[in-house]
């Protein structure tokens, strides 16, 4: 049997602190502690060469289940439909419009804090209801 591999999920953005803080809050996740020897990451950041301030950002899953996210900064601004896309699971067991309710809930939340709905798709009866959004940066997601 092959083991469990943990993994990081990396996007490119332009600024990984502000999109970093965002998911930190979509997901429940937090920033991890700066580095041994810095008391801070703003310390740690001002200890760098000027081109690398700023240049990354992560955030990680309090309880260790979920992986690691890293945000590291690009000069190219996104251009096309994003190949991998994160499923955020806020309908998981609901059906129907008790689904589509939890769903439009945390779609108002998500708003709130920059996100922007691209399309609703309602249940067809293969397929429950899902939501596709943009995160501050224009990165594609679901709400599930």
């Amino acid at each position: 049997m092959a083991s469990i591999k943990k993994f990081q999920v990396t996007f490119d953005c332009a600024d990984p602190e502000r999109v970093a803080r965002f998911w930190c809050e979509v997901l429940g996740y937090v920033v991890p502690p700066p580095p041994k020897g810095f008391d801070t990451w703003d310390d740690f950041t001002r200890s760098l060469p000027p081109e690398r301030q700023g240049a990354g950002f992560a955030c990680m899953d309090p309880t260790g289940e979920g992986p690691r996210m890293y945000f590291q900064r690009v000069p190219e601004g996104k251009v096309v439909k994003n190949r991998v896309h994160l499923d955020v699971r806020v309908g998981t067991g609901l059906v129907g419009e008790e689904r589509l309710a939890a769903l439009q809930a945390e779609r108002a939340r998500l708003e709130a804090l920059g996100a922007v709905c691209e399309r609703v798709l309602l249940a067809d009866g293969f397929n429950e209801s899902c939501i596709g959004m943009r995160d501050i940066e224009g990165n594609e997601f679901c709400i599930d």
